[in-house]
């Protein structure tokens, strides 16, 4: 039923053109990913389950709100005119607040990480899509100045906030914030990018989370015993890590390489410089990750307690597809 829910609510807001069907999927969407949220009964599961509902029934209510004054003054509840200025910022900033962009990215680290791994791929990926499905819809109405705002300090705070953190869940949090920040900046330009990046990021996430499912690794210091219980995945892991990072030639190169040309083309140098920077800081800590789990011998008096080495049971399928599609896509393009 709850999957179903979720499901049905981001479909819902998709096929919407009116503002209260929007309203209304996302609301389903929310409440059905909740009792997933909760569903292990731990004290920090169940804390990260009451940010999350806090931020995002603000969000909701501040979109209502946003289209009953858009309808008010205009007379139409439809999204492709929202032709009031007051109400497409407000509509950009809850819907940012539902993505977590900067500056309202602060719930996105806290609620990953009270998460297990499957629902925080679900929170992720697809609880992105309905929101930026409206933010498409929407862009041409927004202040371009807002949104080269939101975008450029989503990529430096995903970047700058990830170098510090030993949490796995934390550090994808933030590669997500940076990488909404890249979706974001080249969405007045051209959408179509804004879609392939998503596209890559979905795939890229997946697979980065499924491995770390697979071998159950939470911190960094649990994934320096990776190798020697399953050497093949912490090589693709790795890889995987590097393709996020954005380098060729893996998938993740794409997104950047197209996003920073358009940025060029369309006479931005300055911004297209800054983002190729904050590019480098999420790099570090990809990079970081991919030392910890390849470069390094775990040392023998591990404070973690060694895992059991038993043949695995999960299904592994989804996985091998992410990790494939996340490598490697890149002569796509």
């Amino acid at each position: 039923t709850l999957l179903s829910s979720l499901g049905l609510g981001t479909t819902l807001t998709f096929a919407s053109s009116h503002w209260l069907l929007a309203w209304m999927g996302l609301e389903i969407n929310t409440l059905a990913i909740i009792p997933l949220m909760a569903q292990h009964h731990h004290p920090r599961a169940v804390e990260a389950t009451t940010k999350y509902f806090l931020t995002q029934a603000t969000a909701a209510a501040v979109i209502l709100f946003a289209g009953t004054t858009n309808a008010w003054i205009t007379g139409v509840w439809d999204m492709n005119n929202v032709s009031d200025p007051l109400a497409s910022t407000m509509i950009i900033a809850a819907l940012a607040l539902k993505i977590g962009l900067a500056p309202m990215h602060f719930w996105m680290p806290e609620v990953l990480q009270g998460l297990d791994l499957l629902t925080g791929l679900v929170l992720s990926t697809w609880q992105k899509l309905a929101p930026l499905a409206l933010i498409i819809q929407t862009a041409q109405a927004i202040d371009p100045l807002l949104l080269t705002a939101l975008g450029l300090m989503s990529t430096l705070i995903g970047g700058w906030g990830g170098l510090n953190q030993t949490q796995l869940r934390k550090i994808l949090a933030y590669s997500s914030i940076a990488h909404m920040g890249w979706m974001i900046i080249v969405l007045q330009y051209a959408p179509q990018l804004t879609l392939i990046a998503l596209l890559t990021y979905v795939f890229m996430t997946s697979a980065a989370f499924l491995t770390l499912k697979t071998s159950s690794a939470t911190k960094i210091s649990t994934l320096a015993t990776v190798w020697s219980k399953s050497p093949v995945l912490a090589t693709t892991a790795a890889l995987v890590m590097l393709s996020l990072g954005g380098l060729p030639p893996l998938t993740g190169f794409m997104p950047k390489w197209l996003i920073l040309q358009e940025l060029t083309k369309q006479s931005l140098p300055l911004i297209a410089t800054i983002m190729a920077l904050a590019a480098l800081l999420s790099l570090y800590f990809y990079l970081r990750l991919c030392y910890a789990m390849t470069l390094t011998v775990s040392p023998n008096t591990a404070t973690s307690t060694t895992p059991w080495r038993v043949q695995t049971t999960q299904v592994s399928f989804p996985l091998a597809l992410a990790t494939v599609m996340a490598l490697g896509l890149l002569p796509i393009t």
